[in-house]
């Protein structure tokens, strides 16, 4: 039976993390076993006040373009994985610039390029390595690449072309789990990546997948995996369920929610961005993640875009809010505010 806690005991809670404090496997088990709406509640407030101690109530915006929808791989849970039968397209160059362009003084702090691990770049990683060059001279922005696992001679040239921040989420640190997610893919060749890519000058952001069949001890396992590569940026999502993939119809009846564990990531990962994604459920769904926690906003896509972001709750809708300005509105209403471009400069240095 789950005790009471009283709000004292979160408040005390934070302030423990924000002194240093490291939780336990005790504590995670504990904070990821919590169901009440009252007892969530407290815990979301704990979350905020230590991300509102190193972060105050500034956000940073994260600009998704996904250039490319082929994809080599057989991910069980991704709608793009190569034996799903769907309309795809790969940007041109031509077309990136174009993109770029249009974002010139939107207020994004960092563009993400993002792809599935498509074979036209695999068999050419310079044709990745050119892109990263594109969006560095028209925006000078920082940048995110999302390539999947790339060659460590790809991964230093992208570097010295502007790519400052290398996304490879393992989704699942249960290596039994990861099997059944990420099909025949090497479990330490994503590690050993994000390790290289570290040692390169990368930022690195990892994250998890829940409602994949997770349990209590399965995600603490991930979290403890991903404490060991010294991210920058942690993520958790929900998995939805994709039309023509293997796990279709799958339906997990678990209580860990994504609300729950972005909470649990910033009492862990006190200093860390986290993403609040507009993949699922929107700027409705941002507010939420905001309000546990989270202090980055991912997916973001450029003004009337037709590009795909990852899960797509919108992909059939006429009208899609997702771009910058929507988004900017709705952070002033939370009394939240950009941060401003130096803000971010300063993590991409730590």
């Amino acid at each position: 039976m789950i005790r009471k806690v009283t709000l004292d005991e979160f408040d005390m809670l934070g302030e423990k993390i924000i002194k240093g404090y490291q939780l336990s496997d005790d504590d995670l088990r504990f904070l990821l076993s919590l169901e009440s709406e009252e007892d969530l509640k407290r815990l979301y407030s704990a979350a905020q006040k230590v991300r509102n101690y190193y972060f105050g109530n500034r956000v940073f915006l994260n600009c998704f373009i996904y250039f490319s929808t082929y994809c080599k791989n057989q991910c069980s849970f991704c709608y793009y994985n190569c034996k799903n039968e769907i309309n795809r397209y790969r940007l041109t160059r031509e077309e990136i610039r174009e993109t770029c362009k249009a974002l010139k003084g939107a207020g994004f702090h960092m563009i993400d390029l993002t792809m599935g691990e498509d074979p036209y770049y695999y068999e050419d990683p310079n044709r990745f390595v050119e892109l990263i060059q594109i969006v560095k001279e028209e925006l000078g922005l920082p940048i995110m690449i999302s390539p999947g696992v790339m060659d460590n001679a790809t991964l230093l040239k992208a570097r010295e072309k502007g790519a400052n921040f290398l996304a490879l989420y393992q989704e699942t640190y249960d290596t039994e789990l990861y099997q059944k997610l990420r099909v025949g893919q090497s479990f330490d060749g994503r590690v050993n990546t994000r390790l290289f890519a570290k040692e390169q000058g990368y930022c690195v952001e990892d994250g998890i997948l829940t409602g994949v069949g997770n349990d209590i001890e399965s995600t603490i396992l991930s979290l403890r995996g991903m404490s060991k590569n010294d991210p920058d940026m942690v993520r958790v999502m929900t998995f939805l369920p994709q039309e023509g993939t293997p796990l279709e119809g799958f339906s997990d009846r678990s209580n860990l929610s994504e609300l729950k564990i972005i909470s649990v990531l910033r009492l862990l990962f006190p200093k860390c961005l986290i993403p609040a994604s507009l993949d699922l459920e929107g700027i409705n769904g941002m507010v939420h993640r905001l309000n546990a926690g989270a202090n980055i906003v991912t997916s973001i896509l450029p003004s009337d875009s037709r590009l795909e972001g990852v899960a797509n709750y919108d992909r059939d809708l006429e009208e899609r809010d997702r771009d910058i300005k929507n988004v900017i509105i709705r952070l002033e209403a939370m009394g939240m505010e950009p941060a401003q471009q130096d803000e971010f400069e300063a993590i991409l240095g730590c």
